[in-house]
């Protein structure tokens, strides 16, 4: 089946499993647009810097805990003085690491924890450890922070039990996904095969050429040919699965007994490796694994048909995590006490406070469920963002990044140009961000005046999480 079915597709690949095509397509993805991320998907972590600073505080708080309680074991007085190694998987822009970093030095008043941080920052491409560490605010802290390339499920050179802390925020959706489903007493997957559009067919001046890149993934070949990522079309049929191929064979196959027959199911394979390796790295008193993003716990929405399993953003394709499965399989693995929560009650928790995403603040406003054009989508939220500046105060001063669409009407186009310069250094780092109660209610008076009810944003502060929603997992090895 197409996905579009007026396309007048040209075969570029034959049909293989979801996940080794998910593989192939992120690399050229990364390769050719790594420096463009934003422009396609923005995480909690590109420009804000609320989870950083989540993170920091519930680590300050454990390992000051942990010291305390070996010194009292030991009868010594001083606390330990060793190195304490972070790692995170996919550092992206940077911008977690150096928030975490700088909030840890701040709150860390006696010394007891920043001057023993080991900061590694672990990837598969050069190039995004180049830009990660290139990220400002990261100077200040260099002598603390080092990169690592390699493959997240196999970091060779580093030893076993040699890591206390271990993060990964938005990375398990872009790593290795098969789709499974029960057909019976057998378990099938889905296969796809890529084509181009005939537009972008057209365009193409050696097709044998660029096949033969693509299969490669020849950057430097594929670079002399029009842009295509935008234009792959995606035909899709089912499969027996190749168990040879796939780990975890019995954990998987009683957890599809729990779903109806024909409903698809994420299998995160990607993510289970880093869980295993996770395993071997952390020490035994280790803090522990967290991992952030979207997916669900909850088996009825995992066993809803209608379920978003997967997105795709300038050609990158992503995958809904099934954390209820990774569960299972940390649990074979014995990997350690696992939990699972609601990214946004991790935030509120550590601020000691209800938070609310942006997002969320203007999917309460009037005209939200409203047909609006892209740039009256554009204009709510730079008035709310204006709203919000006239209190918010974030402690790093950045200048917002809002481009203003070429299709919104000229009058309107010089107006919000102006807006977006008015904005404060100091105001809503992003558009993806999390603002607090109490930010809410200063700003409630402005909010208002643009049409948002404040009744309506208190309740969805304490509202409980979507069906499938920003969520933190965490496994602690004892």
């Amino acid at each position: 089946m197409l996905q579009d079915a007026d396309a007048l597709p040209q075969l570029i690949g034959d049909y293989k499993p979801v996940d080794q095509w998910q593989v192939h397509i992120n690399r050229l993805f990364y390769r050719f647009r790594g420096d463009q991320v934003r422009s396609f998907y923005q995480t909690f972590a590109s420009a804000d810097y609320r989870l950083a600073h989540a993170l920091a505080a519930d680590y300050l708080e454990k390992v000051v805990k942990r010291d305390a309680t070996r010194a009292s074991k030991s009868q010594h007085s001083a606390l330990s003085t060793q190195s304490l190694t972070v790692m995170e998987l996919g550092p992206g822009n940077g911008n977690l690491a150096a928030c975490f970093l700088s909030h840890l030095k701040i709150l860390d008043k006696d010394g007891l924890v920043y001057p023993r941080i080991r900061y590694v920052l672990v990837d598969w491409e050069q190039a995004v450890l180049d830009a990660a560490m290139a990220h400002p605010e990261l100077a200040s802290h260099r002598n603390r922070v080092e990169t690592h390339r390699g493959t997240v499920d196999r970091l060779d050179g580093i030893a076993d039990g040699s890591v206390d802390r271990i993060i990964c925020n938005e990375l398990w959706n872009d790593l290795s996904t098969k789709l499974l489903s029960r057909q019976g007493g057998d378990i099938e997957e889905e296969f796809m095969r890529p084509n181009v559009s005939e537009a972008a067919h057209a365009k193409i001046s050696d097709w044998a050429a660029f096949v033969r890149a693509f299969d490669r993934v020849d950057i430097e070949t594929l670079k002399g040919f029009p842009p295509f990522l935008d234009d792959l079309v995606w035909e899709r049929e089912y499969r027996a699965v190749e168990w040879k191929d796939v780990p975890y064979r019995k954990t998987i196959t009683d957890f599809l007994k729990r779903i109806d027959e024909h409903v698809l199911v994420p299998v995160n394979l990607g993510a289970y490796a880093t869980i295993k390796e996770a395993k071997r790295l952390l020490a035994p008193d280790a803090i522990g694994f967290s991992s952030f993003d979207a997916g669900t716990a909850d088996m009825d929405v995992l066993n809803d048909p209608e379920k978003p399993c997967y997105g795709q953003f300038g050609g990158q394709q992503s995958f809904m995590v099934n954390f209820a499965l990774a569960e299972a399989v940390a649990k074979q693995l014995e990997a350690g006490t696992m939990t699972v929560e609601s990214q946004r009650e991790f935030v509120g928790r550590s601020l000691g406070t209800n938070v609310l995403t942006l997002m969320d603040l203007i999917a309460t406003h009037p005209s939200a469920g409203t047909r609006m054009a892209p740039w009256e989508q554009d204009r709510l939220m730079l008035k709310t963002l204006r709203a919000l500046n006239e209190t918010y105060r974030s402690p790093y001063a950045r200048h917002l990044d809002f481009p203003i669409p070429l299709e919104m009407p000229p009058e309107e186009r010089e107006s919000l140009q102006d807006l977006v310069r008015s904005l404060t250094p100091t105001g809503i780092p992003d558009t993806v961000a999390y603002l607090t109660e109490e930010e809410l209610t200063l700003a409630s008076k402005d909010l208002e005046d643009i049409g948002y009810d404040p009744h309506s944003f208190m309740i969805a502060l304490t509202a409980p999480p979507s069906p499938v929603d920003y969520c933190h997992f965490l496994i602690q090895p004892r």
